[in-house]
């Protein structure tokens, strides 16, 4: 299946959003919740799975297809916006968290990118979006920072984010990288990639740099992530104030305005 041409421009810095524009009767495929505003023409509609293989395949492939989805806690649905009217429409998506909108030509992939799992945010209809199973389950449930990868197929454009700043990797043949699997965003078909243990007892306990580390071996090209977000809300999390309590910190205004609300002052 031929996938729609879609036009696009990419706003803003490090929260970044995507302007659509569909031609009528395009349609571009999103995750649920990526959508920011659309204008009056687009249709949204949810669909079971991506739609790539509406009408081939019968019911149950369109079911295994979407299953293999939420093994890995993705929804069995996702959103489709077409522009139902006469002139060019346009609809933004936003990415979820601080960090950047990665435009992806699959046509310059030979028709396939491998991403992490919850980086994809949109695509033009007629992209596959699926589960890579070049590895077993364990490797993805067991390699640390929930690194189950998710792989998009077709001719035509999809949009990943990550979190932080980007570094855009281009491997010569045989050469190999060991990246945090938090960090690795995105890579072409042809990288080879393994999870691997830290290893000893010292790295493990005291190392703070995780258990597993993915080894990615050219050629191809791979995205790296500054800071996965998972990493970012444990932050957020541990600095947080306990429910339990006030919020004693010193220098925090909030802790401040939180006791004069509470009656301290």
């Amino acid at each position: 299946m031929y996938s729609h041409e879609i036009e696009y421009k990419i706003y803003g810095d490090d929260m970044q959003f995507v302007e659509i524009e569909l031609d009528p009767s395009e349609t571009v495929i999103a995750e649920a919740g990526a959508m920011m505003m659309m204008e009056p023409n687009v249709q949204m509609e949810t669909i079971f799975g991506d739609g790539s293989k509406q009408g081939t395949g019968g019911f149950m492939g369109k079911l295994f297809s979407a299953g293999k989805r939420v093994l890995v806690g993705e929804s069995l649905f996702m959103t489709a916006f077409t522009n139902i009217g006469q002139l060019k429409e346009k609809v933004f998506f936003a990415a979820p968290y601080p960090g950047k909108i990665i435009p992806m030509d699959l046509s310059l992939m030979n028709g396939k990118l491998i991403c992490q799992k919850n980086a994809f945010l949109c695509a033009a209809k007629g992209v596959s979006v699926g589960i890579d199973f070049r590895k077993k389950l364990s490797v993805g449930f067991f390699g640390g920072e929930g690194f189950v990868l998710e792989k998009l197929e077709g001719d035509g454009m999809a949009f990943i984010h990550a979190c932080g700043a980007i570094m855009k990797k281009d491997l010569i043949d045989g050469e190999i990288l060991k990246i945090d699997t938090g960090c690795l965003v995105a890579m072409t078909k042809d990288v080879h990639y393994d999870i691997q243990f830290v290893g000893g007892i010292k790295n493990t306990v005291f190392g703070g740099e995780g258990v597993f580390f993915a080894t990615v071996r050219g050629p191809g090209t791979v995205w790296v992530q500054s800071l996965p977000f998972g990493r970012l809300a444990e932050r957020v999390f541990a600095s947080a104030p306990s429910t339990g309590g006030k919020n004693k910190e010193e220098g925090s205004i909030l802790g401040v305005l939180g006791n004069f609300l509470d009656g301290d002052n």
